[in-house]
Formats: C-alpha cells, sequence, structure tokens
C-alpha cells in the first residue's frame, strides 16, 4: 500500500508546473511567488496555532536560519522557477528539478565528507551526460532570451531554483535536528519570511494599477490548487513516505515526476514532448540507479526505516 502513495504523491506533485504555467497567464511569477508563499504560510502558522494549540514561538538562534531558509529556500528558489517556467515546458522544467539528488550527492561530499567511489562518480556523471540532449534542444521561446554557452537564460534560472532548493534541504534538516523546530514550524514560517520577500520585490518591479493580478479568477483559482497540491497535500505526503522509504529510493521514484509533468503538459496545454527528453529519462535512470546502490553499499542509506540522515531529506 505505501508504494501505492509513492506513485500518487509524485502524480499530483506532477501537477504543480502546468498549474505554475497556466497562473502565470494571470499574474507576474514575482507576485504569484508571494502570493502563493503568504498564503500557505499562514494556513500553516494558523493550523499549528488553532488546531495543535502550539504556541508560535521562535528562539533566538532560530531566527538567521530560518530567515535564510525563506529566503533560498522559498524566495530565490520559486522566483527563478516561475520565471524559468514562462520560456520552459511543464516537462523539461520538471526533468531540470530531478537534478536535486545529483547536487544532493555532491553537497553530502562536503558538507558530511560521504566518500565518492569511482561507481559513483560515474553515476554522477552518467546523470549529467543524461541532462545534456534536454538541455540542448530548446523551444522558440526560450532561445528569444538569449543563452549562455549551450544554456538558455531559462535553463539557468531552473538550474538556480534547484540549487537553492536543495540548500534550502539542509537548512531545514539543522533547524530540526538541532535546534529542535518542528517542520510544519519551520515550513510555515519560512514560506511567510519569503513571501514577504517577494512581495517587496513585487512592489518595485510589477506594476500595480491596483494590483498586478491581470485575471482574478484565474489567479485565485490557480494559486489555491498549487497551495492545495504542493505546499498542503505533497509536502506532508513526502514527509510520510520518507518514514518508509529512503531519500534516494524517493529520488528514483520523482523520475516518475516528468513523465506525468509531460502528459499534463500535452493535455492542459498542448506542449509537444520530444524524443530526447525520454532518452534523458532513461539515461538519469541508470546514473541514479549506480549512486543508489553505491550508497546503499557504504552504509549511506539502508533499507529499512532507521537510517542516517542526510540533506535530502525533504522534496523539491
Amino acid at each position: 500500500m505505501p508504494l501505492f502513495f509513492v506513485f500518487l504523491t509524485f502524480f499530483i506533485w506532477s501537477t504543480s508546473f502546468t498549474l505554475g504555467k497556466v497562473t502565470l497567464l494571470s499574474a507576474p511569477p514575482v507576485f504569484l511567488t508571494s502570493a502563493r508563499m503568504l498564503i500557505a504560510g499562514v494556513l500553516l502558522l494558523g493550523f499549528l496555532a488553532v488546531v495543535k494549540r502550539e504556541e508560535l514561538k521562535i528562539k533566538k538562534h532560530q531566527f538567521f536560519p530560518l530567515i535564510l531558509l525563506g529566503l533560498t529556500a522559498v524566495y530565490l528558489t520559486n522566483i527563478f522557477e516561475f520565471w524559468g517556467l514562462q520560456f520552459l515546458t511543464s516537462a523539461k522544467a520538471c526533468l531540470i528539478y530531478s537534478l536535486s539528488p545529483f547536487i544532493t550527492a555532491l553537497l553530502s561530499y562536503f558538507q558530511f565528507k560521504e566518500r565518492v567511489t569511482g561507481r559513483k562518480l560515474v553515476g554522477l556523471i552518467i546523470g549529467f551526460v543524461g541532462f545534456m540532449p534536454v538541455l540542448l534542444s530548446q523551444s522558440g521561446s526560450e532561445g528569444l532570451i538569449g543563452n549562455f554557452f549551450f544554456l538558455s537564460w531559462a535553463e539557468l534560472a531552473l538550474v538556480g531554483a534547484v540549487v537553492f532548493s536543495v540548500y534550502g534541504w539542509i537548512l531545514l534538516r539543522k533547524l530540526g535536528k538541532e535546534d529542535g523546530m518542528s517542520p510544519v514550524m519551520a515550513n510555515g514560517s519560512s514560506m511567510f519570511i519569503g513571501g514577504l520577500f517577494a512581495l517587496i520585490h513585487s512592489l518595485f518591479v510589477d506594476s500595480w494599477t491596483p494590483t498586478p493580478i491581470i485575471n482574478y479568477g484565474g489567479f485565485f483559482q490557480g494559486v489555491l490548487l498549487m497551495i492545495i497540491v504542493s505546499n498542503l497535500i505533497c509536502y506532508n505526503l513526502y514527509g510520510w513516505l520518507l518514514k518508509r522509504f529512503t531519500a534516494t529510493f524517493l529520488s528514483f521514484a520523482g523520475l516518475m515526476t516528468p513523465i506525468f509533468a509531460a502528459f499534463f503538459g500535452w493535455l492542459v496545454l498542448g506542449e509537444a514532448v520530444s524524443r530526447s527528453f525520454f532518452f534523458s529519462v532513461g539515461v538519469i535512470s541508470i546514473g541514479l540507479w549506480l549512486v543508489y546502490f553505491e550508497e546503499l553499499r557504504l552504509g549511506y542509506i539502508v533499507r529499512k526505516e532507521k537510517r542516517p540522515a542526510t540533506i535530502a531529506d525533504g522534496p523539491q
């Protein structure tokens, strides 16, 4: 039965990229980030205060990592993601997010001194090579905004979003493991803080006449669906799954997400999916397979619930 919820989680999560592209038709990316995160943060903190009846107290030593978490995992991650999503297909954006396990493995080496064996290095190289066909193929819209070497600015924005997202989970782990803050409190507070950063940014770059919203009905419907799908359902489902599966196994399972996103992008937006996309998914899977079994052999992950914590213990 838990395997069914693995499938269900990534099936639901894949809709967030298509929802994001549709909602961007009703409001600019910076304002969309601020509205979504402020509402989600208030809902999570309200849940703790009203339903759980917990005191919303933040200790002095928790302020800086919490602000940094809101700045990186919420504000910068979503600003880069939504900006890049304007020019990329849902499937391509989602596939770039599959860089997370490889970036996590590299950061584990620097942060936790995890060994990088020859087999693991081969797996990482294969995984990165697997991204090349998709990154080298450009749609007309991303080609219009220019590129840096062989990567378009939209692709670089998505890569930046992945890096900030992974770094955010390092901070979240620190707040939970070392500072004793609950995940709901950390997520709710960081979403609210990140939403405030985005709101201030929006005041300077968006046209407030009287608001940046172009289509109010489409905007509020899209924001509500994204909050329900990503902030409320998938974050909690992913946390529940991490108690039953290793984070690296879930990274494998996460490769279903680009395929689902490709389906929803085709169904809702009429986006075409190239053969290179499916080729990349296959090559990346081989790279992840090598990394997974090497970490299993080295003891960084185990097959049961009790396992060493890694910075991958969190979703995108």
